[in-house]
């Protein structure tokens, strides 16, 4: 065979397998492309009201996103994209519930699902004190240093990461109950409400203690999951699915096709889709972050409600006892909540949340929580080394002698936070009495912003 052909064959072979790789990851990635733009955009432009150039520059320019395109269409308040006219999906917007993805059921389904959602009281907030209305007190608190805390938070705001922003759109600090800073980027403010990503996790953990509290469910025992019956995976517990020790094959990695995107874009009963997953580890071995665990126990509570009161009880029990009433949960098709992800909520709504975790699970003398749910939810995970998760929380290390060993250095090793993919976060750190929210697109150096706010404050 002369040289020539040889080296023919060895291009063609190549090619072959270059095409091959290209066919994968496009038949893997591109409907995850499509369906995330779609989702996000969708959501951004009904419950966000933002323009869809600016989410679409803003929100999905990176690359791999950058590859989709989007229309939007109000005739039936849609969003579909697709990649180069492949892999199309579609996003449907219906009032009081947000946006979902059109997977595995027929559109008309999904729109026939019917979610009774309590009113909201007609009583204009501004005049009524923080934290129950958005009336903020005209003195600050002895031992804040106000004007050094405004120009963090200012700095924050304006932050650059490599030579591009950040898009910081809120930072919120409330010391010892007070909202004493306040800032946002240009387009947002104090009405605006913005996606939490898995906070929602943290928010799950909360609507579970509820159900606890009132009797319907037990953390000890073995979690109610159909799918799991006669199989290894029955011995799995409530609290092995609060701590992400269930063992399930699961990987949360959003740069390609995993799990976790599979499940927020190409499937329609996200907790069925997780329970059908093998066991990787033996149940309580393992501690592996998954939105997964968090989607199976959004379905535990609608099992225990029941469907009569299922979409009406985050508001009801949660939600509107606490002030948080711009607060909005969105379902997937198979009509569960998707209950690691996706969350919508003023900045002070946000903080609200994590000022009923810093209360202890009490609000103006109502017990919300059982009483120790927060002190259960802050134990770190036994089979996590870094002790850095307890119940649908993250924590800071719990070591309080070597401070490098904390996830947070700088920062007391009480605290604990609520956090989402981006920089979505909730800190609540009890020791210094201050919570603070932060929420934008992409990451930012966490520690020093907590280290700062802290030296604003005695």
């Amino acid at each position: 065979m002369s040289r020539r052909k040889i080296i023919t064959r060895i291009v063609l072979v190549l090619f072959l397998i270059v095409l091959a790789f290209g066919f994968r990851y496009a038949w893997r990635s591109f409907p995850i492309i499509s369906g995330y733009g779609a989702k996000n955009l969708c959501s951004a432009i009904y419950l966000q009201h933002r323009n869809p150039k600016d989410v679409i520059n803003e929100d999905l320019g990176g690359f791999p996103l950058s590859l989709g395109s989007f229309t939007v269409n109000e005739k039936d308040s849609s969003v579909t994209g697709s990649v180069w006219g492949f892999a199309g999906r579609k996003a449907i917007y219906r009032k009081g519930i947000g946006c979902t993805l059109v997977n595995d059921y027929k559109e008309e389904e999904i729109r026939a699902q019917h979610f009774m959602i309590p009113s909201l009281p007609v009583t204009n907030r501004d005049t009524i004190p923080w934290p129950d209305g958005n009336k903020l007190a005209d003195t600050i608190p002895a031992g804040i240093n106000k004007p050094a805390l405004d120009k963090i938070a200012e700095e924050a705001i304006r932050e650059d990461g490599n030579g591009k922003p950040v898009h910081t759109r809120a930072v919120l600090v409330v010391y010892d109950g007070q909202l004493v800073a306040e800032k946002y980027a240009p387009g947002f403010d104090k009405n605006t409400v913005m996606l939490g990503w898995s906070i929602s996790k943290s928010l799950t953990g909360a609507l579970i203690g509820i159900l606890v509290k009132q009797g319907k469910l037990d953390v000890d025992a073995p979690a109610p999951v159909p799918e799991w019956k006669g199989s290894d995976k029955q011995k799995i517990t409530l609290k092995q699915l609060l701590q992400h020790t269930t063992g399930l094959e699961f990987l949360e990695s959003y740069t390609g096709f995993s799990e976790v995107t599979n499940m927020l874009f190409n499937k329609g009963d996200m907790a069925a889709y997780t329970a059908k997953l093998p066991l990787k580890y033996e149940p309580g071995t393992v501690f592996n972050y998954s939105s997964g665990n968090s989607n199976v126990l959004s379905r535990i509570i609608r099992q225990a409600v029941g469907e009569e009161g299922y979409a009406s009880f985050p508001y009801q029990y949660l939600f509107h006892k606490t002030g948080m009433y711009s607060m909005l949960l969105e379902p997937d098709a198979s009509g569960t909540y998707i209950g690691s992800s996706y969350s919508y909520a003023t900045a002070r709504d946000f903080a609200r949340f994590g000022l009923l975790y810093y209360n202890n699970g009490n609000w103006k003398g109502e017990q919300i929580l059982p009483e120790n749910w927060v002190k259960e939810s802050v134990q770190p995970v036994a089979a996590d080394k870094l002790k850095h998760y307890g119940y649908q929380f993250w924590l800071n290390g719990w070591d309080e002698k070597d401070p490098s060993k904390r996830w947070y250095p700088d920062v007391p090793a009480d605290m604990f936070f609520a956090d989402g993919y981006g920089g979505q976060d909730i800190y609540i750190i009890p020791s210094r009495k201050l919570i603070v929210v932060r929420l934008g697109l992409h990451t930012i150096d966490e520690n020093r912003l907590l280290r700062e706010i802290i030296s604003t404050t005695r």
